[in-house]
């Protein structure tokens, strides 16, 4: 165990469980995840190795005897029989037939039906009668000569589910992280490593348990697939349902007038729509209208009564085009089909992930450390959605004037679901509340300026923010940043546009020219700093380093980190660079300067007298020492550049290395990057 997973066990005790004991005991069972967190945290909540070999067997016992598979129904139906009862693990759903006015069970699974159940049984339990909820079963079987009557007698259900959620220890437990462990804790909860994941990613994923935590929130993630989009509300929690196919009827939905039986929204805290995109769907108008009035006012409307109901909407779909694709030939909501592709539906969305940002889930992005029990978390998240947080930014900051009602509430329901999350104590500093209120804004900015591409009638709003002292901040999409020469273009424009570069126009724009030099001379080299946001793409050491390397004799790089596989790779592909650009006759010194690693020195000195070895024949000297006071990270040429390196040569993300064929193995450009700046000075000869 590692400190932070010692440190998670001892503020959490018995309701943490190590996330990778679920594959280990799922077996071939197609069964959520928090079902199986469920066991685990009933026999495997504990660091102790021998117990949890001991849980282990005891949930793969449980599973074996007791979870129904479809092949194997027969079978359990026939133990039933023979041993009189029996428990099993069944997704349970629940019907009135009216005709003799009897509440009835179906189980998916075992393959029966018209099981009597108690009334009472149903009052505790109402989301029986709505698409049903995974049990523990206890049944007995009990023939009658009455051949009408169902043989099979429900003696005991239990939905898996946490029974008991105490919120004062929750919180007091918080206090012992810090935000940065407490947000990795989060992720770990999830199942997924935080060390493979920027500031940032951490955020989009938090960003999909807003729903849980926050009423009538609504949140919708187009992008690649493969990213996870629809995984967090089909294994997540047993408050929430995923609709596959995208497509649902509005009495399913809503309510059914026939009979008046309530739809989804009034027992499921989020409803998510799976592949919702895709032009060829046609869902009805009439479930659209509705939806928008529902997605505005938390209401809805059956015949001349009108109902309300607090159940959040997500939408997930796939995008089929690159970003800057669908900037110029449409807008980011390009996927959706015609009837939602409307400005008065789109305008109801508080939140857009840019799911392109989001990396495609890989075996090694799974945690095997400790988080909370799934269905721990998710009693947590479902205690504060009577919880009101959308004012605490107030506290230091001011939202623009200029910015409407609709976006000032987006705004707010994604900050109020961010503290609830992050800081449950109300303890955020201004700096990370402005972190999160920057994010907030950039989501709903993102909703807001797509629509105004094809929707000119939407008044354009100054998305920045104040502090109490008057200093006004600014947001930016990064979609803005890296495609400017597409983000404002409308869908009706047909002016040329240029094809400059995000990177050329940071370099061209931010940098400070202090040579004399116009900034139109590309080819003149400028002092200053610029920085990127992390996730952006578009940068390489082509771009940002070489050019200033061009031409030089010698080089000293100065770096601690270069001790990691990916980090030593990123100084080779440097030196690729320098080879590309260096005439055939001439020759480089390179010097390279770094901190030893003291739990693999042997294999990094391997590396770099490989690297030696491999560059030598294309006229690179490299040279390098060890040094374990250095901190800065430099780069200086004797032609007079010294480039000051803010993460040093380990700009870009955790990516697919393993992937042969991935773009981003032989592209830099391909990359994500992590946030940084660079700063340029020219210095004396």
């Amino acid at each position: 165990m590692t400190d932070f997973d010692k440190k998670i066990c001892e503020a959490f005790s018995g309701v943490v469980v190590r996330k990778d004991l679920v594959k280990e005991v799922k077996g071939n069972a197609i069964v959520p995840t928090y079902v199986l967190e469920y066991l685990l945290g009933q026999y495997c909540a504990t660091s102790d190795e021998e117990s949890i070999r001991t849980g282990i067997e005891s949930v793969k016992n449980i599973l074996r005897d007791h979870y129904v598979h479809r092949n194997e129904a027969g079978l359990i139906r026939s133990t039933i029989k023979e041993k009189g009862r029996h428990k099993v693990i069944d997704k349970i759903s629940v019907s009135l037939n009216d005709k003799v006015d009897v509440y009835e069970a179906t189980f998916s699974n075992l393959g029966i039906s018209k099981v009597l159940v108690p009334a009472e049984t149903i009052k505790n339990h109402p989301k029986l009668l709505v698409n049903g909820i995974w049990c523990i079963a206890a049944l007995e079987y009990m023939p009658s000569e009455d051949k009408n009557q169902c043989p099979w007698v429900l003696e005991s259900l239990k939905p898996i589910q946490l029974s008991h959620f105490d919120r004062e220890l929750y919180l007091e437990a918080r206090k012992q992280f810090s935000t940065e462990e407490w947000i990795d804790l989060l992720i770990q909860s999830m199942g997924f490593n935080p060390e493979m994941f920027g500031a940032r990613n951490k955020l989009f994923q938090l960003m999909r348990l807003i729903p849980y935590c926050e009423r009538n929130y609504n949140l919708m993630e187009l992008g690649p697939k493969g990213t996870g989009k629809s995984h967090i509300y089909s294994e997540f929690s047993p408050h929430g349902i995923l609709l596959s196919g995208g497509e649902v009827t509005i009495p399913k939905l809503f309510v059914n007038n026939s009979n008046g039986k309530l739809g989804l929204v009034g027992y499921w805290d989020a409803i998510a729509f799976d592949e919702f995109a895709g032009k060829q769907k046609k869902p009805q108008k009439s479930l659209v209208d509705i939806m928008k009035n529902y997605m505005a006012n938390k209401s809805f409307s059956r015949g001349v009564e009108t109902l309300s109901a607090e159940a959040s909407m997500i939408f997930v779909g796939n995008t089929q085009h690159s970003v800057p694709y669908m900037l110029k030939n449409s807008d980011l909501f390009d996927e959706l089909p015609k009837e939602y592709h409307d400005s008065a539906f789109l305008d109801r969305i508080h939140f857009y992930i840019p799911g392109w940002e989001v990396d495609i889930i890989r075996g090694e992005m799974f945690s095997n450390g400790y988080g909370f029990v799934v269905d721990y978390l998710a009693e947590i998240l479902r205690a504060f959605r009577d919880d009101d947080r959308s004012a605490d930014y107030k506290d230091f900051f001011t939202l623009d004037a200029s910015i409407s009602t609709r976006d000032r509430d987006a705004i707010q329901k994604t900050m109020s679901g961010l503290m609830k999350i992050i800081f449950p104590n109300n303890d955020a500093s201004k700096e990370e509340i402005a972190q999160l209120l920057t994010f907030a804004v950039e989501g709903r900015k993102r909703v807001k300026d797509q629509i105004m591409r094809f929707d000119h009638t939407y008044s354009k709003p100054i998305f920045q923010y104040a502090d109490n002292e008057g200093k006004k901040y600014s947001v930016k999409t990064l979609e803005e940043t890296e495609y400017p020469q597409y983000y404002f273009m409308s869908n009706d424009a047909e002016d040329e546009v240029a094809t400059e570069t995000a990177v050329e126009k940071v370099l061209q724009q931010t940098i400070v020219n202090t040579t004399g030099c116009t900034e139109k001379e590309t080819e003149t080299l400028l002092e200053g700093n610029v920085t990127f946001q992390e996730n952006c793409k578009g940068v390489s050491f082509d771009k940002l380093l070489v050019p200033y390397l061009k031409g030089a004799k010698s080089i000293s790089i100065i770096d601690p980190y270069l001790r990691n596989y990916w980090q030593i790779r990123n100084l080779m592909e440097l030196l690729e660079g320098l080879i590309k650009i260096k005439a055939v006759d001439k020759e480089i010194t390179i010097d390279v300067i770094t901190m030893p690693d003291d739990f693999g020195h042997e294999k990094q000195l391997d590396f770099f007298e490989q690297m030696i070895a491999s560059v030598m024949p294309a006229g690179i000297h490299l040279n390098y020492r060890f040094d374990e006071t250095i901190h800065d990270r430099e780069i200086v040429t004797d032609t007079g550049w010294k480039i000051i390196l803010g993460r040093g040569l380990d700009i870009f993300q955790n990516y697919d290395g393993n992937n042969t064929f991935a773009l981003q193995n032989s592209l830099q450009e391909y990359r994500s990057c992590k946030s940084f700046g660079i700063t340029y000075i020219r210095i004396q000869q």
